[in-house]
């Protein structure tokens, strides 16, 4: 008789188990709990943007990745729109002037990475450029 098919998934950690492998870097990760982590590196596609991604921790737990979005999407979660524009840009820094001309490259050669922690419901962005 033959034997099921193990379905290899990345939902549930067999794809990670059979190829050995992670699908999403440990950057970022410090300040959650090992378990945490393991989640989103063994059981969490990867994405891509300009620079290494990363994904956000809230309250010291990982959040949920919506996905790369654009100014509307962005502005329509005003929290993280806040979060980009108090916080530092690529390279460290602050320029009111300088998150404006950002804001307008969006998908463009510019991309800003959206979370939603799962705990909150509060959605924080990062940004990312070529």
């Amino acid at each position: 008789m033959q034997q099921p098919l193990m379905r290899l998934c990345i939902a549930n950690g067999r794809a990670a188990e059979q190829f050995e492998g992670e699908f999403t870097d440990w950057y970022g990760l410090d300040d959650v709990s090992e378990e945490n982590a393991e989640q989103v590196t063994r059981c969490a596609p990867g994405f891509n943007a300009w620079q290494d991604p990363h994904w956000l921790v809230h309250r010291n737990d990982v959040a949920a990745f919506i996905g790369e979005v654009g100014y509307t999407e962005l502005a329509a979660r005003p929290e993280a729109l806040d979060q980009l524009r108090l916080g530092p840009l690529m390279g460290g820094g602050h320029d009111t002037s300088r998150v404006a001309s950002f804001l307008t490259l969006l998908r463009q050669g510019a991309g800003v990475m959206l979370f939603r922690c799962t705990a909150r419901g509060t959605h924080l962005a990062y940004a990312s450029a070529s």
